[in-house]
């Protein structure tokens, strides 16, 4: 069983930060990509960013200068640092991550969701 928890959403105001965390933890081989979606109410689920194992990072245009995306694969987590944030960000946020198990079998894993709310 692999499992990926999710942190650090909350309520900031517009030009504010945050900092999304994720842990990835179970029976863990190899983690290839990493990355974040998000999704605001009535509205599909998107992209946001994205890391390879080799630290490739693709970002949605509309957050690029503005997120970053890094990973650490020694302890299995990623992170999204979110500046100058603006309220059309206000989503849940979901970790995702290309996982292979001891099985060898790669999986797409989710995580639960955190919610970034931005308001004055």
């Amino acid at each position: 069983q692999v499992q990926l928890v999710e942190s650090g959403g909350g309520l900031v105001q517009p030009g504010g930060s945050l900092r999304l965390s994720c842990a990835a933890s179970g029976s863990i081989f190899s983690i290839y990509a990493m990355g974040w979606y998000r999704q605001a109410p009535g509205k599909q689920r998107e992209l946001v960013a994205i890391i390879t194992r080799d630290d490739y990072t693709r970002y949605a245009d509309s957050v690029k200068g503005r997120f970053t995306i890094s990973r650490d694969n020694a302890k299995n987590t990623v992170h999204l640092q979110m500046n100058n944030l603006k309220p059309e960000d206000t989503a849940v946020y979901y970790c995702n991550a290309d996982i292979q198990g001891h099985d060898y079998v790669r999986r797409d894993y989710w995580g639960q969701g955190t919610q970034v709310t931005v308001s004055s």
